[in-house]
């Protein structure tokens, strides 16, 4: 029985609770928690210092610029870490971290949980075996209107942007069915809600691979399209079941999260539909991540560590970056 402390009671935070209770192969230490307010039936901390008892790993639910002192904190101690996602609020609080693990000898796994989902483990499957050939094209769509109280009053007013808080898991998404993201290029739409905000563009994207892709992403234009309301992941937002990335190939081209098959020989014929049956989720991927944290406290290679999911959040701070009034349209490429 692993003995897991969960740090941070927010939303996030309580859902990992209840994966850990309900898991037949892990024991709930507690919450760390300075707000004794937070209603759980968890044994309660009033920070990580506080706990004294044995622990195996922990999962690290705080806001994001916490990310790498508390995982700096949990690696001084031994404790193996999930860290939600972004995996830090700045490259160089994520190289920090990394550095901490490293000399602590501790493992590492980030919550990118859209991973764990089996249309994309199919998907990544399905493109490393040659399914529509060499991938040439991806294109994908991510847009909804976020409701006017969502900035109300709060940070988002003027800092949230969509590129970190939504893009950069279409961006993982990506590198983990595609491959590495060697480019970008970036435009920005209109401002819409009457501040200086990030609220739409478009991004152009080279793959290591040779493929090209584009993202076009809004938070102000109700849409059928995008991963929450294609795959009906998240209950805010609404279930259209909608494709909301296309990718094409030398040999034919796929949808997803359909995962509608096409193939194809050249333009005289029409390409086919082929069957080929979406999987579907046995359990929720958070569950599904947790299964795979236990093994990575084991010894097992984490399907994202911190090092990976730096990455991730490289790509997303630089498009962000070339989003911003003196950078639009600067291509950034990386070693």
């Amino acid at each position: 029985m692993k003995r897991i402390l969960v740090v941070g009671g927010g939303l996030i935070g309580i859902r990992h609770i209840e994966a850990v209770q309900a898991h037949s192969g892990c024991t709930l230490v507690g919450l760390a928690d300075p707000d004794m307010t937070i209603q759980t039936d968890a044994k309660r901390f009033t920070s990580m210092d506080a706990v004294d008892g044995a622990v195996d790993g922990v999962i690290i639910a705080t806001p994001t610029h916490l990310h790498a002192p508390h995982g700096i904190q949990a690696a001084a101690r031994g404790w193996h870490m999930l860290i939600e996602k972004p995996v830090a609020g700045t490259l160089q609080d994520a190289r920090q971290l990394e550095a901490a693990l490293q000399t602590a000898s501790v493992r590492s796994l980030v919550g990118h949980h859209r991973r764990y989902h089996a249309p994309v483990q199919q998907l990544k499957s399905a493109l490393s075996d040659g399914l529509i050939g060499d991938v040439v094209t991806v294109s994908l769509i991510w847009a909804v209107r976020k409701p006017d109280p969502y900035f109300q009053g709060n940070w988002r007013t003027a800092g949230g942007s969509p590129v970190m808080i939504n893009l950069v898991h279409d961006i993982d998404l990506m590198r983990f069915c595609i491959g590495e993201i060697a480019q970008t290029a970036a435009l920005r739409g209109a401002s819409l809600r009457g501040t200086d905000r990030i609220e739409s563009g478009a991004v152009a994207l080279a793959f290591e691979n040779g493929a090209t892709g584009t993202i076009s992403f809004a938070d102000n234009a109700p849409s059928p399209w995008g991963f929450e309301a294609g795959t009906g992941e998240n209950p805010n937002i609404g279930t259209t079941q909608q494709d909301m990335m296309w990718i094409t190939g030398t040999k034919g081209a796929v949808s997803f999260p359909s995962l509608t098959l096409w193939h194809g020989t050249d333009w005289g014929s029409p390409a086919q539909v082929r069957p080929f049956a979406a999987h579907t989720n046995t359990q929720t991927p958070l569950a599904a991540q947790l299964d795979h944290f236990i093994s990575v406290m084991d010894g097992a290679s984490p399907l994202i560590d911190v090092a990976d999911a730096t990455r991730t959040l490289a790509i997303a701070q630089q498009i962000e970056t070339q989003l911003t009034p003196n950078s639009v349209g600067k291509a950034a490429q990386y070693a």
